[in-house]
């Protein structure tokens, strides 16, 4: 592990100076450097934005935490004022860190016949690739990381990305299991230390969670989603990335920012999800959060700061993560979800209810429970029961609802993307919530019109003021493409 670091650290140092490149610069990657420690490094810029402003953004996003009313860091995402130059680091570690280390590997992969390493390549950037259209809509993608070839490269529409990622992913599965050379990458592989049983299931949990996003566009394929759940070979271990020490820049980016550098004192629990795990009287309280210097867990609505002008973040619950806890990509209880979902929609709800039940077990686990103690509340009789319904949308709300929960401190934004596409839990106005079956506010300090909230978020100005190809939207309220409901 510690050669591990010492490289990881040594390439993201090497990324971290190319803040001032956009999408199209070359990655100034040495040519005699070995391939391996190049993909931890795109993997350590991978769980940075992951697991650091994509943390804190869709932690406020998707309301597991709000801004204390004794800081004001992150008023501007609790208001829904972020501006065009909110998220220049954040673009530019995604591109020019995580997309550009991929582009060397995948190039050296394919020169040297690795056709494991270049699987594991190409699910890795057709993962980032998801999160930057998720996040942002329409962006560069078949234009793009050409370097001198074309330095304007024009967006292309998120439906368009999505299916060049399936095909990217199938055509990638298909060069392995045509010529399956195992990866050499080896243990420089932070996720799943190179086995590529492991990444084909990766592969396939990714595609299918590609085909559900689409579900409520014109794009949905049955078929496709249908197949992938008769083949049935989908993680069976979280997708993490856990090399992490109780040191400084080198702790979890959340813990090492927020927590550590910053005081602990920007983050505190929404009511939105703590009051629902209280009423509900469900113990991943207790990893989700740490008690106040009360020792009782206290939350505030959405935004709400101004009601409690006197005090301080200790006064309230806070996020409860350690320098250790992993950047989780993708977990199986999202997994199970996601097959859940898929049965809701194009099986009838022909065994969602065994995917729920092991949705919420596995989520216990991820959070260091037992699945005998996630039973407790989803067995007969059980708060979280699954209770059969002929109605999709009835149905569904239950999966959206524990899916939300399981991505607290797990995958911030991914809970935000989710509560994008699916409107669970439902989005109310102070006053009219009701936190016990699970309700989103909207921010009680909102600068938007009415009841709107945001559903993207603005271009960098450092990449619009570089390629006048693309177009700066006009508001954070504008909706990416599965966004239809």
């Amino acid at each position: 592990m510690k050669n591990i670091l010492k490289f990881l650290f040594f390439f993201i140092l090497i990324t971290s100076c190319e803040d001032n490149l956009n999408i199209n610069d070359n990655p100034n990657t040495p040519v005699d450097v070995d391939k391996k420690f190049v993909l931890t490094a795109a993997q350590g810029s991978l769980a940075t934005a992951m697991g650091g402003q994509l943390a804190n953004l869709g932690g406020f996003l998707a309301q597991y935490h709000t801004q204390p009313p004794s800081a004001s860091q992150y008023t501007n995402i609790d208001t829904y004022n972020m501006n065009i130059d909110f998220s220049d680091r954040l673009w530019n570690e995604l591109w020019a860190g995580c997309l550009n280390d991929l582009k060397f590997v995948l190039a050296k992969s394919d020169e040297e016949g690795d056709t494991g390493s270049f699987l594991i390549a190409s699910v890795v950037r057709a993962y980032t690739f998801q999160v930057l259209t998720d996040l942002y809509g329409d962006i560069p993608y078949s234009e793009a990381l050409l370097g001198s070839e074309n330095i304007t490269p024009s967006v292309d529409f998120g439906g368009d990305i999505y299916a060049g990622l399936i095909a990217e992913i199938d055509a990638a599965l298909a060069k392995y299991n045509g010529n399956p050379v195992n990866s050499t990458v080896g243990a420089q592989d932070a996720i799943y230390n190179a086995d590529m049983s492991d990444w084909i299931k990766f592969a396939n949990t990714l595609k299918l969670k590609l085909y559900i996003r689409m579900a409520y566009t014109t794009q949905a394929n049955a078929s496709a989603v249908t197949a992938l759940l008769t083949e049935d070979n989908f993680i069976t271990s979280d997708a993490k990335f856990a090399l992490y020490e109780s040191a400084q820049n080198k702790a979890n980016p959340f813990y090492d920012v927020q927590i550590d550098r910053l005081g602990d004192v920007n983050n505190i629990a929404s009511n939105s999800l703590l009051q629902f795990l209280d009423t509900n009287i469900d113990p991943r309280q207790t990893a989700i959060y740490r008690t106040n210097t009360s020792n009782i867990f206290r939350g505030i609505d959405q935004g709400d700061r101004g009601s409690y002008a006197s005090e301080v973040a200790s006064d309230f619950s806070r996020p409860n993560i350690i320098a250790t806890t992993p950047v989780y990509f993708m977990t199986v209880a999202e997994s199970n979800f996601l097959q859940a979902e898929a049965l809701i929609r194009y099986s009838n709800g022909t065994g969602a209810k065994a995917k729920y039940d092991a949705g919420v077990a596995n989520s216990f686990i991820t959070y260091g429970f037992t699945a005998a103690q996630a039973q407790i509340l989803t067995g007969a009789g059980g708060t979280y029961e699954y209770v059969l319904s002929a109605d999709v949308e009835t149905a569904l709300r239950q999966v959206m609802i524990q899916k939300w929960i399981s991505l607290a401190n797990v995958n911030n934004i991914e809970g935000f993307f989710e509560s994008n596409r699916t409107q669970y839990p439902e989005t109310v106005t102070l006053g009219n919530e009701d936190y016990s079956i699970g309700n989103m506010l909207v921010s009680v300090s909102s600068v938007l019109t009415g009841d709107q909230t945001p559903n993207t978020i603005f271009y960098p100005d450092t990449e619009t003021s570089k390629n006048p190809s693309i177009t700066q939207k006009a508001s954070i309220t504008e909706k990416v493409w599965w966004d239809q409901k």
